[in-house]
């Protein structure tokens, strides 16, 4: 189910001119620091695709802190990119040395949405379930999707109705359906999770 792109803040990114619901950019990793003295930055991927959307020649775009691309985007061209523990090293193009890079520290990369590789069936963008309706396979509701937050070994879906605030892992065993047409999501929870 779970898909590559989704921003942390999908407002930020909302098209401001033909009014469509979706973002422009969609977030594809988060700068965390620079990696020695020759421009790589340490990467932590948003995305299930790292290999299409970091290869060789790709260009992204700097967002800044809080995933947003910022008045004049930077364009960024992937020089080369490799695997270092459970993230990436990358090196951009025009970008010698490691001061060349700080400024990158703790920013977003962002692709234009019509970038992104299409989606297989099944699979939904992040963004996509911002503010979804959440009902159990009784008819039971649960609240409406606030956040996402990609965590290990499951993704979990932040659910709020009214002030409380409910964690969903975004798993097929509990999440039966998306029906991002009805803007609905039904789940069948195991017994317990709702009582949290």
């Amino acid at each position: 189910m779970p898909a590559s792109g989704w921003p942390p803040t999908d407002a930020a990114m909302e098209r401001p001119d033909d009014g469509e619901a979706g973002p422009e950019f969609l977030v594809v990793g988060h700068i965390t620091k620079p990696h020695g003295t020759k421009g790589e930055v340490y990467v932590w991927p948003l995305t299930d695709r790292p290999e299409q959307l970091f290869a060789k020649g790709r260009e992204l775009v700097l967002g800044d802190s809080e995933g947003a691309p910022g008045d004049e985007p930077l364009a960024l061209r992937v020089e080369r990119v490799r695997a270092f523990k459970r993230g990436l090293l990358v090196k951009f193009e025009g970008f010698p040395d490691r001061t060349a890079v700080e400024p990158f520290s703790q920013r977003y990369l962002l692709v234009p949405a019509e970038a992104v590789p299409p989606l297989e069936e099944g699979e939904v963008f992040y963004h996509q379930l911002l503010g979804l309706e959440v009902v159990t396979t009784a008819g039971e509701v649960v609240g409406r999707v606030r956040e996402v937050f990609e965590t290990e070994p499951a993704h979990l879906l932040d659910v709020q109705d009214g002030g409380r605030s409910r964690l969903i892992p975004f798993v097929e065993r509990i999440v039966r359906e998306v029906d991002l047409e009805a803007g609905r999501i039904v789940i069948e929870p195991p017994p317990g999770l709702l009582d949290v």
